[in-house]
């Protein structure tokens, strides 16, 4: 009778250690998932940024030190590897998309431009895309390092070969600062 307990409790035990480990592996696989989803939206946003510099080029003449900074920015972005040193790398383009989008607005043969137009709005989706994918990215990670840490799957964390994921986190001190709102209409209120 003790032999036939002592059996099931074995069987249970490695039953319990097949499933943390396959659990793992799966979030492990879901992580890596997530981040490829990323990857493939970066890179079209850094297929089109080369289009919208070339679009802007010809009339933005003066404007070298803009386009030259977007295209340094892109460059390093298209080459970054890992989750810290692409998302610095990120902001760093994000800024520099922003200031080239900002020196557009001073150009009205630009502001109507369909190519230009089409490229922004292009850029926008694919921003937005990034973000639900970044979003879904740290939801993953942060799902695959709380279970490899939390008791008792943590003790099969090592047999799965789990490490903690990095998350995507903002660097750039421009991409957390506040937008400022300013919605006096040129009076005061009382006026």
């Amino acid at each position: 009778m003790g032999l036939v307990i002592l059996l099931v409790v074995v069987a249970v035990l490695v039953l319990w250690v097949i499933s943390a480990f396959n659990g793992l592996v799966t979030l492990k696989n879901q992580v890596l998932n997530a981040w490829k989803q990323i990857d493939v939206q970066l890179k079209r946003r850094h297929d089109l940024i080369p289009n919208l510099v070339n679009t802007v080029k010809g009339a933005m003449d003066f404007e070298r030190g803009t386009l030259e900074a977007v295209i340094s920015a892109r460059n390093k972005a298209v080459s970054a590897t890992g989750v810290k040193e692409t998302a610095r790398a990120e902001g760093e383009l994000t800024q520099a998309l922003g200031r080239l989008f900002a020196l557009t607005e001073a150009y009205p043969e630009l502001k109507s431009n369909s190519n230009i137009l089409a490229l922004q709005e292009e850029l926008t989706s694919t921003e937005n895309k990034v973000g639900f994918a970044r979003q879904h990215y740290n939801d993953a990670a942060t799902v695959y390092n709380t279970r490899q840490s939390t008791f008792p799957t943590m003790l099969v964390a090592g047999l799965a070969k789990a490490s903690p994921a990095e998350l995507w986190e903002i660097e750039e001190p421009g991409e957390r600062a506040v937008p400022k709102v300013d919605l006096s209409f040129g009076g005061s209120p009382n006026a």
